[in-house]
């Protein structure tokens, strides 16, 4: 979808039309752009851009704060719109999804007539733009969809692949951040091209293996072709920014006791438990630091999450300086996936029940009504 949160908006509001429109943080708050109108982007605004940087940019723009139930809403009514065009959907995040077209010719026509189809199911039924790209795996199908946005359709043929590659900028590749950039810039490579000269040897030392092998094979356009198979949740994470850096330790103690206890409940829900907690930090300047500590048994409680942050957040030094932004995320799945381990401090055999009773508590009055508390400190006797 071409801009989603923003189209949503300006479609619902029709007196936003044509108008610079910005979703996320308010001004004057230490968020950032959610997403914003194609009339914001010629002033240079983009996505994670802070909200500051944004408004500075332009002032006179509008700005909203993200409705994010009516905006799932919306979500659900394009997904269905495109399980009447395809058997096979898998949506990837709310605003995009991936179609397996194949044997459709004989009902729809050619490639290119299908993907004109979605476009204009979508601007009729739901009045939204979107961009299509086709190709003969997930890889180009996705980098033909960035393409020629907004409302953009290119149709790459598995012939067609590699001249459609080469130009690009190695930026455009899956997984390739600031560090990545780094490395390509030091190594002096800029095009898809030029990353396909170079040796997978290379690639790996350079890289690493994983992101390594991952590159090389991009660069030849090789990618999975399967739709509907959803991949694996690699980790569960929650963050929260700071309207003031703060310094206050107990309110940082609180922060990161909530911040654990919903990433604990995500787990329970998913039937998950994790080795590696991972500490996320952030001070002025957008300076952000992680640290990573791994269990000695895969958890999914509350307590234990938390008191192992905690230390990460008391052995690095973070709190001598003020913090902007503070996260939590596990990670490192145990194959099996069910219970409930206290390593800490173990709540004892009835463990499992009282965190499903907190769970069944918060599923219906809302997050954060019912937890377990911090412990306090014991105050001298004079």
């Amino acid at each position: 979808m071409d801009a989603f949160f923003a189209s949503v908006e300006q479609r619902d509001h029709p007196e936003l039309r044509n108008r610079p429109v910005v979703v996320g943080a308010a001004p004057g708050s230490r968020g950032v752009v959610a997403t914003c109108s194609y009339e914001a982007r010629r002033f240079g605004i983009r996505s994670a851009m802070p909200i500051s940087e944004a408004y500075r940019r332009c002032p006179d723009a509008v700005y909203l704060r993200p409705d994010g139930e009516r905006y799932r809403e919306v979500s659900r009514q394009v997904m269905v719109l495109l399980e009447r065009i395809s058997p096979l959907v898998e949506p990837v995040s709310i605003d995009e999804a991936y179609l397996d077209i194949s044997g459709l010719e004989r009902l729809y026509g050619a490639p290119a007539e299908i993907a004109r189809r979605v476009r204009s199911t979508l601007r009729e039924v739901l009045d939204l733009g979107c961009s299509v790209g086709v190709g003969p795996n997930r890889l180009i199908a996705k980098l033909a969809s960035e393409y020629d946005k907004p409302e953009g359709l290119k149709v790459v043929s598995p012939a067609e692949v590699i001249p459609f590659l080469d130009p690009m900028p190695v930026s455009n590749l899956r997984g390739v951040g600031p560090r990545g950039l780094d490395i390509v810039r030091r190594i002096g490579i800029k095009t898809v091209a030029e990353l396909r000269r170079q040796p997978r040897e290379l690639l790996c030392e350079y890289f690493g293996e994983r992101m390594g092998h991952s590159l090389y094979q991009q660069a030849r356009g090789q990618a999975s072709n399967r739709v509907g198979l959803k991949a694996e949740r690699q980790s569960l994470s929650k963050e929260t920014t700071f309207a003031r850096d703060v310094t206050d330790r107990e309110l940082l103690r609180t922060t990161l006791r909530d911040l654990c206890a919903e990433v604990g409940r995500l787990l329970r829900r998913e039937g998950l438990r994790g080795r590696v907690v991972t500490l996320k930090v952030r001070f002025g300047g957008f300076e952000t630091h992680t640290r990573r500590s791994t269990l000695a048994q895969p958890c999914d409680g509350d307590r234990d999450l938390y008191r192992s942050a905690w230390l990460l957040l008391q052995s690095e030094g973070f709190l001598d300086r003020p913090l902007r932004l503070i996260g939590v995320a596990v990670s490192d799945w145990e194959a099996g996936r069910n219970g409930t381990l206290d390593l800490f401090d173990s709540v004892g055999a009835g463990g499992q029940q009282l965190y499903r009773m907190i769970d069944q508590v918060n599923d219906r009055f809302g997050d954060g009504k019912l937890s377990f508390g911090l412990p306090t400190r014991r105050r001298k006797q004079h």
